[in-house]
């Protein structure tokens, strides 16, 4: 049994917070709302598990360099976005500020609110370091959560990371009614796109064929339990971004990482004609239905 501190007192740290209780790890749940002192949970956790959104990675990284974190302790992340300064992922982030300190990435096709309600889900745990992997897997996995390894954070990472930027583009095209032939056809083409920009940063090609990649992109593009398919749903329904942002009353990642990859696309000139439509339409540049025409009306090419 482990000492674990989750750090985010959100849905998808809360249900992880669940998971590691029934296996009789010993939780402490830490947010920057709560009333819990950051410094009382964290000197002995063996794991650390940072649940926070995107934008508060930086200042969650400050908080515990300034505990003098044991190196011994096992940071685990599991935040999906991409840095708009650095265009670094949250594992980038953390091993940087933490050289010293096992980084993990767990990802997978996880809608946090089927994890609540007991329903059965596998995802990936995957560092560097394969044994501190191994001890997450050990942690987390259970009759309902099977926890698989790999040596590749940074694709495992990615997988998870640009996928909601496709599901924006698969919630217009649910909102659009424009059908399954369509569906089919932009997912297909959405796994080369995400190949393309990992492979160029240094992850590994066939990791986004796991759960972390073309697993998580099937689950978070085809539920309304994913906020980032409901921001494309409402904006195919007319609706301004600023009034689905509102309604959604939470973080859809995607809007943010379609910014920082197009950027991020730009310099390396790594082609991304989906995530760009995506870009494109998130700025007010082109309406749901130019940005599917603008898709359908690119070169003719050869498939592969």
């Amino acid at each position: 049994m482990a000492n674990l501190t989750i750090l985010g007192g959100g849905a998808w740290g809360s249900a992880l917070a669940n998971l590691a209780t029934k296996k009789g790890n010993e939780v402490n749940l830490w947010s920057r709302r709560s009333s819990v002192n950051l410094e009382s949970v964290i000197q002995n956790a063996d794991v650390a598990i940072s649940a926070v959104s995107m934008t508060g990675v930086g200042a969650t990284v400050d908080r515990l360099l300034a505990l003098d974190l044991n190196p011994n302790t096992i940071i685990v992340t599991v935040t999906k976005g991409l840095d708009p300064a650095t265009t670094q992922t949250p594992s980038q982030i953390w091993q940087n500020a933490f050289p010293n300190n096992s980084i993990v990435v767990l990802s997978g096709p996880n809608l946090s609110e089927e994890i609540q309600q007991g329903l059965p889900a596998a995802t990936v745990a995957a560092s560097f370091d394969l044994a501190a992997a191994k001890q997450v897997q050990t942690i987390y996995s259970s009759e309902i959560f099977r926890v698989y390894v790999n040596q590749d954070p940074l694709g495992t990472e990615l997988g998870g990371t640009l996928k909601n930027v496709f599901a924006i583009a698969a919630g217009v095209c649910d909102g659009l009614q424009l059908g399954t032939n369509a569906k089919s056809a932009l997912l297909t083409r959405a796994l080369p796109e995400m190949m393309r920009v990992g492979i160029r940063l240094g992850a590994k090609a066939e990791t986004f064929y796991g759960l972390s990649g073309l697993g998580d992109l099937l689950a978070t593009c085809n539920s309304p339990l994913s906020r980032n398919y409901r921001v494309g749903l409402g904006l195919a329904g007319g609706k301004s971004l600023e009034r689905v942002l509102e309604e959604l009353q939470s973080t859809a990642e995607g809007v943010n990482t379609a910014n920082v990859l197009i950027d991020l696309a730009d310099r390396r000139e790594i082609e991304v004609p989906v995530s760009r439509q995506v870009y494109r339409l998130l700025n007010g540049e082109i309406t749901p239905q130019k940005a599917v025409l603008g898709l359908m009306e690119r070169a003719l090419k050869p498939e592969i």
